[in-house]
């Protein structure tokens, strides 16, 4: 009767390269995310396109003439 050695030595090499080729594959997808981010059209420290040139504190009102003229038409 021959006892059947199980193949640790193997089996534990084989589950560390799967290890390291999963840990490349995670470092190339964080260089391509970050490559993507620097590409952006917002990009590092430039400014969101949707919230350009507003400024701080209070708006213009859009409605400008109608609330002048409804202001108008009260005090009479």
């Amino acid at each position: 009767m021959a006892v059947q050695k199980s193949r640790p030595t193997q089996n534990k090499r084989a589950r560390e390269r799967a290890r390291q080729e999963k840990q490349q594959q995670k470092a190339a997808r964080r260089q391509q995310v970050k490559a993507d981010k620097a590409n952006s059209p917002r990009g590092a420290g430039n400014e969101d396109p949707d919230i350009a040139g507003i400024v701080p504190g209070p708006q213009a009102n859009p409605w400008g003439d109608e609330t002048e003229a409804t202001e108008t038409e009260e005090e009479k």
